[in-house]
């Protein structure tokens, strides 16, 4: 097991403590929006920062990656939350606690269990398409905000679309004024100096502007007074029926986050050459939201673009994310006066640009040229999302991704092998027959695992090789390299097609047959006396010989 802070040497000391200086400067702000975006205080925002911080910086596996609330995960308690209590209510608040510690103990037990697989379900297309609509129902709100409209932010799409299109009228031009500029600033500022943590230089800059003008007189909203002091240990007192119907929205974070998170662990431990343990991470992200909930703060996950920037900054170990633990508490302690004139309009542009990339406008387009399925899956997804909810998105996901997995699984690659093993005709239902390895002889080779979704697509394959040969076919052989497991199902049919070969004087042998699958063959009760070759050239040599030399 790695100590804490592996990686950390005094060569590379300043580096790390000035990358923590960075994240700060781009976490605080970022979470103060996401917090207004899941619809709780901007302290919510802030204790996240603190102690699920700390824990998680201390157990994960990874070197990089930086935990925190992100968008989708705001967007996502939001709507989830938003309609079992009024946002802004103590049981709203009390409820975003309750669903972060339902999500941690989910990911404890996918870690003690080693679930961390079930994330794969999530497939890229179902991601782009779920955190996509996420992000576009987060847009909505953020523009009302740049544009001082008021719209009920914990509605649903249709309802908050228009009425930030009937409330234009109402825009504050002052408020567009600073929405402008400081998107400008910040994707311009973006483009040609990255080093600059502009979200930060916005927010000062924007705040001086409102203290030195009165704009807040002007009809500006800012943020108001934020509370001072370090988080409180707390606990949700909830009925458990609150409990039982928080537990969808918990398992949706825990896919999501559990998807994203091990995907940037990953990625950024093979880039950078050292371990990464799925399980360990899970468990981080499971004691950290935990923490997160019994001390006022929300769900928690990783943050991909955090964490791209400390590596840019470079940044390879866990110390920037204690920095910003120790930065956040002082600033709790002694600085949140400092906070109370931001406007909100400036958060909402940093809010706004963050989450332009997880509109998926590129991925989308992407998926259109490579393959429309994966598009239409996609789309689907992202369309549920937005106009039903992000709770049936997840679930209309799982379902795709199902889907996906049986129309693939149901059409593996079987193909007719020529005799040296390098050429082959393949024996999906579009494809020509005629093909034979030899004289009255037909090797078959099966790419993937026989089981229910393609048992009776191998049977009619083989059928369709012996009947649609150019010669008669006296042997089949099953090249069962690819095949390795073979389920009840998958049996089934191939004792039905063991049967018609009996039926019609066709032979069957195996070649190539992996230990493993010949032990479930045996289990199954499927050879009754077939031969076993060890290569295809030789099955073809021993029932040539057997049948003598082919005949004109």
């Amino acid at each position: 097991m790695q100590r804490p802070l592996t990686g950390l040497t005094t060569r590379n000391l300043a580096t790390e403590l000035t990358a923590g200086v960075t994240l700060l400067a781009i976490a605080v702000p970022l979470n103060i929006g996401y917090a207004q975006i899941a619809g709780l205080p901007p302290t919510a925002g802030l204790y996240a920062l603190i102690v699920p911080t700390i824990i998680y910086a201390l157990v994960v596996s990874s070197r990089q990656v930086v935990a925190s609330p992100d968008a989708a995960a705001a967007a996502l308690v939001a709507s989830s939350v938003g309609g079992l209590a009024a946002a802004g209510s103590a049981d709203y608040a009390t409820l975003a606690l309750a669903q972060a510690i339902i999500s941690g103990i989910l990911f404890v037990l996918m870690s003690v269990f080693k679930l961390g697989f079930l994330a794969n379900f999530l497939s890229k297309p179902i991601l782009v398409g779920f955190v996509g609509g996420l992000a576009l129902d987060i847009m909505v709100s953020q523009v009302a905000k740049m544009l001082g409209v008021k719209i009920d932010s914990g509605g649903e799409f249709l309802d908050k679309t228009v009425g930030l299109v009937t409330g234009l009228g109402t825009a504050n031009l002052w408020s567009v004024l600073i929405s402008v500029t400081s998107v400008a600033v910040l994707l311009l500022g973006a483009r040609f100096l990255k080093a600059v943590p502009w979200a930060l230089v916005v927010l000062v800059v924007s705040t001086l502007v409102v203290v030195l003008t009165g704009l807040d007189e002007l009809g500006v909203d800012v943020l108001g007074e934020v509370p001072a002091g370090p988080p409180a240990l707390t606990w949700p007192l909830l009925d458990w029926t609150m409990w039982l119907a928080l537990i969808p929205s918990a398992i949706a974070l825990t896919l999501v986050t559990t998807a994203e998170g091990l995907l940037v662990s990953r990625s950024y431990a093979e880039k950078r050459g050292y371990p990464f343990h799925a399980n360990r991470d899970l468990l981080a992200f499971g004691l950290g939201n935990i923490a997160a909930g019994a001390q006022g703060s929300f769900a928690m996950g990783s943050s991909t673009s955090r964490t791209a920037a400390m590596d840019q900054a470079g940044s390879r170990t866990q110390l920037p994310s204690l920095v910003l633990a120790a930065g956040t508490l002082l600033l709790l302690l002694f600085g949140t006066a400092l906070l109370a004139d931001i406007p909100s309009p400036a958060i909402g542009a940093v809010v706004a640009v963050a989450i332009l990339p997880l509109l998926g406008i590129r991925e989308f387009r992407q998926l259109w040229r490579q393959d429309r399925f994966e598009f239409a899956v996609a789309a689907t997804c992202f369309l549920v999302t937005v106009f039903v909810g992000a709770i049936p998105g997840i679930l209309v996901a799982f379902v795709l991704a199902l889907i996906n997995l049986a129309k693939r699984a149901a059409n593996p690659a079987i193909d007719v092998l020529e005799a040296d093993d390098d050429t082959k005709q393949s024996l999906l239902e579009d494809a020509p027959t005629g093909a034979t390895t030899a004289a009255g002889l037909v090797v078959v080779r099966l790419a993937a695992p026989l089981f229910f979704a393609n048992g009776a697509v191998f049977a009619a394959a083989v059928k369709r090789a012996v009947t649609g040969a150019d010669q008669p076919v006296h042997h089949v052989v099953i090249d069962m390299e690819a095949v390795t497991d073979i389920d009840v199902t998958g049996a089934e049919a191939f004792e039905a097609l063991e049967h018609w070969l009996h039926d019609n004087d066709v032979t069957l042998a195996f070649s190539r047959v992996r230990p493993p699958t010949r032990a479930r063959l045996e289990e199954l009760e499927l050879l009754s006396g077939q031969a076993f070759f060890a290569t295809n050239r030789a099955a073809v040599a021993a029932l040539a010989d057997r049948d003598g030399p082919p005949q004109d």
